[in-house]
């Protein structure tokens, strides 16, 4: 059996290949958008990708399922149990129901519901039956079981998370209870991902583990106390979430290649980003940004970090811009955007900032407060007023006092809570999401921001005092 992960280190998001070496026919589970990335594999593999199985209507990434299956001409299986449900698959497919199988040489793929995370959730049991005809290998669990924890309930609202939650309960100890322990559990999120809560960093598990180890596993737990532990551990709700659910339950518009991979002059760049229309992503570090940016830019450094941060604070249906250190960010870059439904990148600075800066075009900057340098505007003046855009989590953890908190991707929703007289000094984990706090905060006329480099993980180490 050939059996494949490919992992999305940003989103924390896993897909997968299986199939039969011997008769070179292959399914992709789950695959992000930037479909180039299974067809090489496969063209490398001497493989032909018949197959493309989705696990449910993702709400965190945009699907490639559909921009993969037109470029192959695989079979799309999509859940049937989306019939009558919120969202419902509305482009091309053959549906999927529980029980049925898929054969691939060597290897069969049947598929089980377990609904919980979305109503019309499947999971795949995949047989090696070079081993075994009727003991499965491996799960592909989609959000169903995770590493350490399951899928969370609430992504279809207030209304219906309860039903959902019970129906999680159901799964588990209906599905999962009739499968063998030493069945691999290969789940499409690891740690990071905000699909579920308490997830462990390891990529895979076995079964018999998970029933040893996840809270939510436990044999002597009762339905309402699960419903009450799974609804009460729900991370934070990233807004783009309900935009995902309706893109790929309509069908995610198809990119015939990855865009934006064209420079653009210093000259006509400056036309478009003064438009009104188009938008500006800077991705060189915070320093850099912090020196000198394009006016306007959404500071969001390129890197594992992107796609989750652009997602939750960049509008969509905007053409965008970029502002890279060298050529060689703007296409991870690019691949980072589109797998979170951000399409119409519209090409990067040709030279990058140092052509603009020769065009004698406006520059802005973020001046950078070192922590102790802080510390002594804080106790002595000039003013300054602290906004830590961390996590509620790492906000109880320990924070400079005084400080506002506001988490980052709320902070365009909660812009107004921001008091705009005198002097911030945005602050994170280390530099990265105060940058793009910042870069906000000027796009909304604040004008007095600083960054603080290292942030409250520099803080700590200077020694400096932190309330809990």
């Amino acid at each position: 059996m050939l059996f494949q992960r490919f992992e999305d280190e940003g989103l924390a998001q896993y897909s997968y290949a299986v199939g039969c070496p011997a008769c070179g026919d292959v399914a992709i589970v789950d695959p992000c958008r930037d479909a180039d990335v299974y067809t090489r594999f496969a063209e490398e593999e001497g493989l032909r990708i018949t197959h493309v199985l989705e696990t449910h209507i993702h709400a965190d990434f945009a699907s490639g399922a559909r921009e993969l299956a037109e470029r192959t001409g695989a079979r799309l299986l999509v859940s049937g149990h989306d019939e009558g449900e919120r969202y419902e698959v509305a482009f091309d497919h053959e549906d999927v129901r529980h029980g049925n199988e898929l054969t691939l040489g060597s290897v069969r793929i049947r598929a089980l519901h377990t609904p919980g995370h979305t109503p019309e959730h499947l999971s795949y049991l995949v047989f090696d039956r070079d081993r075994s005809e009727e003991t499965p290998m491996l799960l592909l669990s989609g959000d169903f079981l995770l590493v350490g924890s399951l899928g969370r309930p609430d992504l279809l609202g207030e209304q219906v998370k309860h039903e959902l939650a019970g129906q999680l309960y159901d799964s588990v100890h209906g599905v999962l209870a009739k499968l063998p322990d030493g069945l691999e559990v290969h789940p499409a999120h690891g740690a990071g991902s905000m699909c579920g809560s308490g997830m462990s960093g390891r990529q895979v598990s076995t079964l018999g583990f998970e029933r040893s180890a996840n809270p939510y596993l436990e044999t002597d737990l009762g339905r309402e106390d699960f419903v009450n532990r799974i609804l009460g551990s729900a991370p934070p709700y990233p807004d783009y979430y309900r935009r995902m659910k309706r893109v790929n339950s309509e069908g995610p518009p198809l990119l015939d290649g990855l865009p934006g991979l064209r420079p653009v002059a210093a000259e006509r760049f400056s036309e478009l980003a003064g438009d009104g229309d188009h938008l500006v992503i800077d991705l060189r570090d915070h320093l850099a940004f912090g020196g000198a940016h394009v006016p306007g830019s959404f500071g969001i450094g390129a890197g594992p970090n992107l796609s989750t941060w652009a997602s939750w604070v960049v509008p969509y249906e905007r053409p965008l811009l970029l502002v890279a250190e060298h050529e060689s960010q703007v296409d991870p870059s690019v691949r980072a955007l589109v797998r979170v439904g951000l399409d119409q990148v519209v090409g990067y600075l040709e030279g990058g900032i140092e052509a603009w800066r020769n065009q004698g075009l406006p520059m802005a900057e973020v001046p950078q407060v070192p922590p102790r340098q802080l510390a002594d505007r804080i106790e002595k003046g000039p003013p300054v007023r602290v906004l830590d855009v961390r996590s509620d989590e790492e906000w109880e953890s320990g924070h400079i006092q005084g400080a506002h908190h506001v988490m980052l991707g709320e902070l365009p929703d909660r812009i107004d809570e921001v008091e705009r007289d005198g002097v911030i000094a945005t602050i994170c984990g280390s530099g990265y999401r105060s940058t793009v706090a910042a870069s906000i905060l000027l796009r909304h006329g604040f004008v007095d921001v600083l960054n603080v480099p290292g942030g409250m993980t520099a803080w700590k180490v200077a020694g400096l005092p932190v309330e809990e």
